[in-house]
């Protein structure tokens, strides 16, 4: 169980496989294995897969300060540069992509390619910042409600649908949200990366989800539109965790791009 330190964190992180180096960094309320254990497996035998959790996930410690888009995207460089050498191949979801995409931005020299997920440029419009606090807010007063809303917004219809009441009310039992998620909603409504995107010098492949009521798929266009080059897929019919279900699309494009 691999550590290294970041300012004063305790990072942890997994790492499996050999080869190059392929940075996978999950988004508010996931961690390493949440997240990317159905997916670390397909990659593994040509790529040494990181796996960061940054502050708020895994056990990954710190001071319980306010999260800032920079002391996470110091963590996941920070755990790129202690498990491989030289550049890497960097896939961010969710407020991982932020994190990536700042990564990519400051730190060109560690980043050979970007994939971003399910991101956002800004939270500062009224309809994201209205999410996040109503996010918070669930959380603070029921958690079983705020697990219902993060299911409601975060799956597509067809995907709940295929679920099933039974599959639902498993969904309840589970011992998900992790203490750290609070600090890590109140970050995702003060992102701001706008400036930082057009430093981004990495080909980038932009994946937006159409479905998407959790981060609406404006985000990944803005992302899009910023970043000098970037190319943006928009997958039809598919919420902001759908792929958690069935990953292959997502590995498919994933794998096609960092491989050109």
């Amino acid at each position: 169980m691999p550590f290294t330190t970041a300012r004063d964190t305790r990072v942890h992180y997994e790492v499996d496989g050999h080869g190059p180096g392929l940075v996978l960094v999950h988004g508010v309320g996931g961690d390493a294995e949440k997240v990317f254990g159905n997916v670390v497996g397909h990659f593994t035998s040509s790529r040494t897969v990181v796996r960061p959790n940054f502050s708020g996930s895994g056990q990954t410690a710190d001071d319980g300060a306010d999260l800032t888009v920079d002391l996470i995207a110091d963590q996941v460089a920070a755990a790129a540069q202690a498990a491989v050498d030289g550049p890497v191949d960097l896939f961010g979801f969710s407020l991982g992509a932020v994190a990536a995409a700042v990564v990519a931005a400051t730190r060109p020299e560690l980043v050979r390619s970007l994939v971003l997920a399910g991101g956002w440029a800004h939270s500062t419009g009224p309809r994201d910042q209205y999410y996040f606090q109503t996010a918070a807010k669930l959380l603070a007063a029921d958690r079983e409600l705020f697990k219902r809303f993060s299911a409601l917004t975060g799956f597509s219809t067809a995907t709940l649908d295929r679920f099933g009441h039974d599959g639902l009310a498993y969904s309840l039992a589970d011992a998900w949200p992790p203490p750290g998620i609070g600090r890590q909603l109140d970050l995702g409504g003060r992102v701001d990366i706008r400036p930082l995107l057009p430093r981004i010098t990495a080909p980038t492949l932009v994946i937006g989800f159409a479905e998407d009521a959790m981060i609406p798929i404006d985000g990944s266009r803005q992302l899009s539109a910023a970043i000098p080059g970037s190319r943006l897929v928009e997958v039809e019919g598919q919420g902001h965790m759908d792929w958690f279900a069935d990953p292959s699309g997502l590995i498919k494009l994933t794998t096609d791009f960092i491989d050109e």
